[in-house]
């Protein structure tokens, strides 16, 4: 289940039971989207603004490793907006506060407010990130690092305490041929932000040919579908859910926000029949 972030608020009892209700649903993990800033100007580029509410991923899950025992996913972070290390940091504090339930996801984003305001570049976002990836899976595995890169420079430092995975899968997000590339030959796994049918096809072919250049077997590369649930339009509901079953994705996201549901109240009953429909409750 996607966190309905801008719906959810700020209660943390309302969001606590909001997530165990979710497991007692019989679903797999939460799910949850990033944004550090909203600029006033920010729909020009993407749909969110500085009205909208979102909670700070690696905050939230640590207040909810305790509350719950599923998987707690992220899809997806910002990764080059961010420090590396820090990232490496938080990501590390989470998965061992969750006994090693975290699947960090990463993607370029697309809002040029935040990159200027967290002192990062936007032009050369995907570049940096692909070396991000190399870092944080270094500073998850090793004791002691030393990394000298295009972008990213560590001498003989480590973490600790060191995660409980380690690496922490790593997933991309993204929508062009270079992030198709880039899932290929880095990613545990991937985030369509296509529907199934010939764009989803065509990026499949991509991501597929660059993980076999790389000398990756495409089959090991999990996909997770998002599907929207209306309670009004559970049949759509259902042929969506099998549309991705049938094109093989290992993971599926169930997103409840922007249906009309103004409560907490509403999200919780609309997880409960999407529940029923998915025969897990």
């Amino acid at each position: 289940m996607v966190v309905p972030q801008n719906e959810i608020g700020r209660d943390p009892s309302v969001i606590a039971a909001w997530a165990t209700d979710v497991e007692a649903n019989g679903f797999d993990y939460l799910d949850i989207f990033d944004h550090v800033l909203g600029g006033v100007e920010s729909h020009r580029y993407g749909p969110y603004t500085h009205e909208h509410e979102f909670h700070e991923p690696f905050v939230l899950y640590g207040f909810l490793a305790g509350k719950v025992s599923i998987d707690l996913a992220i899809g997806v972070l910002v990764l080059p907006q961010r420090q590396t290390a820090l990232v490496a940091k938080q990501a590390a504090e989470v998965d061992l506060l969750s006994e090693g339930r975290l699947r960090l996801g990463v993607g370029i984003g697309w809002n040029p407010v935040e990159y200027q305001a967290l002192g990062k570049s936007f032009r050369d976002r995907g570049r940096r990130m692909s070396e991000q990836i190399a870092l944080l899976r270094r500073l998850w595995t090793e004791p002691s690092v030393t990394f000298d890169g295009a972008y990213e420079q560590v001498t003989g430092a480590g973490l600790s305490p060191m995660p409980v995975q380690r690496p922490i899968p790593i997933w991309i997000g993204g929508a062009s041929d270079p992030a198709y590339r880039r899932i290929g030959q880095l990613a545990d796994g991937w985030f369509p932000q296509v529907r199934p049918g010939s764009d989803l096809d065509a990026a499949l072919a991509v991501v597929a040919g660059a993980a076999e250049e790389a000398g990756r077997d495409p089959a090991v590369i999990g996909m997770e579908g998002r599907v929207s649930f209306s309670p009004d339009e559970p049949d759509r509901f259902v042929r969506q859910v099998e549309r991705w079953r049938g094109l093989g994705a290992t993971h599926l996201s169930i997103d409840t926000m922007y249906q009309r549901l103004p409560t907490v109240g509403d999200h919780l009953a609309a997880l409960t029949q999407a529940s029923e429909l998915l025969g897990l409750a």
